[in-house]
């Protein structure tokens, strides 16, 4: 499993102006490529919805050796319910509380140096005030789980994640593929998992030639596989393989290629100039406003 990489977490945004606004003002990142798509995605890349929308990579650094995120926007909608599935991203960056500070971003301290702050839609991060000496300073990724036990059989046993941590008492174990890669944090809950309409979707590469096996696996284990085996093209850019997966809980795991994904997830110089050029000429918002209309919830 040591050539197994943890990517990034897919997001579904409907505010892309103020989402651009805290991922490169706020915490910081750089928008390291920017897509726009004609119609929806073979693997629902950006969820249900079938119509024109774009994926904006931003990241502290490459594809290559940074986790990073996924902002998925849909034409024509501006908010998607939150569910209780996504409890947040830890990244370790006094750069980014500063910022926060000075942009007066709302921000609350919940533990001694530990700030708790929301991207547009609400999602949490949060901000550890120090900054390390590593390149990538995304932490971890928590997701909600109802019964710690079955997911870490599901995590661990299947897909090969090796438990850095676990503690019994808070219902927390903290997995991964290698040390120096961001890590998979998850979090007993009471109750059920609710993914609602925001639901995300985490991503993991690994040499192209698991990917049957993997999907093999699954079917033998009788475990949910979301899109079997497809091929993904970028208009322009290289074509990828991937195999969608659920866990018990119902979150959402995408595992590419890890090739070809090197090849398509190239940075791109131009990419912030296309995502302001996108919403330059997305008049939508103005569209609504001067029908006097809300624009469609996800």
């Amino acid at each position: 499993m040591a050539a197994r990489r943890a990517l990034h977490f897919v997001f579904k945004v409907g505010n892309r102006f103020q989402t651009a606004r805290f991922y490169r003002d706020v915490l910081g990142m750089k928008v390291l490529r920017h897509e726009e798509f004609e119609e929806g995605c073979k693997a629902a890349c950006n969820g249900p919805y079938d119509g024109k929308w774009s994926k904006t990579m931003v990241g502290f650094g490459p594809e290559d050796d940074h986790f990073v995120a996924e902002l998925t926007y849909n034409y024509g909608i501006g908010d998607y319910k939150l569910g209780n599935d996504f409890m947040g991203i830890t990244l370790a960056s006094s750069q980014a509380v500063s910022n926060a500070r000075k942009l007066e971003w709302p921000l609350t301290e919940v533990a001694e140096g530990v700030f708790e702050t929301e991207a547009p839609g609400g999602y949490k991060f949060y901000l550890q005030n120090r900054s390390l000496p590593q390149s990538d300073p995304v932490l971890k990724v928590t997701l909600a789980v109802s019964d710690l036990q079955k997911s870490l059989n599901y995590w661990c046993n299947l897909l090969g994640m090796k438990m850095y941590e676990k503690d019994e008492e808070k219902q927390r174990a903290l997995l991964g593929y290698a040390d120096n890669q961001c890590k998979l944090e998850l979090q007993g809950v009471k109750g059920a998992v609710d993914h609602a309409a925001a639901f995300g979707r985490i991503a993991f590469s690994c040499p192209q030639k698991e990917l049957p096996d993997l999907e093999d696996l699954m079917k033998r284990e009788n475990q949910k596989i979301l899109t079997p085996l497809v091929s993904l093209d970028t208009p322009g850019k290289a074509t990828v393989q991937v195999v969608i997966l659920a866990d018990p809980d119902g979150h959402e795991i995408c595992f590419v290629g890890d090739e070809a994904f090197r090849e398509l997830s190239k940075m791109d110089p131009e990419g912030s100039k296309l995502l302001d050029d996108a919403m330059a000429a997305d008049k939508s918002d103005e569209w609504f406003a001067k029908h006097n209309k809300p624009k469609a919830s996800g």
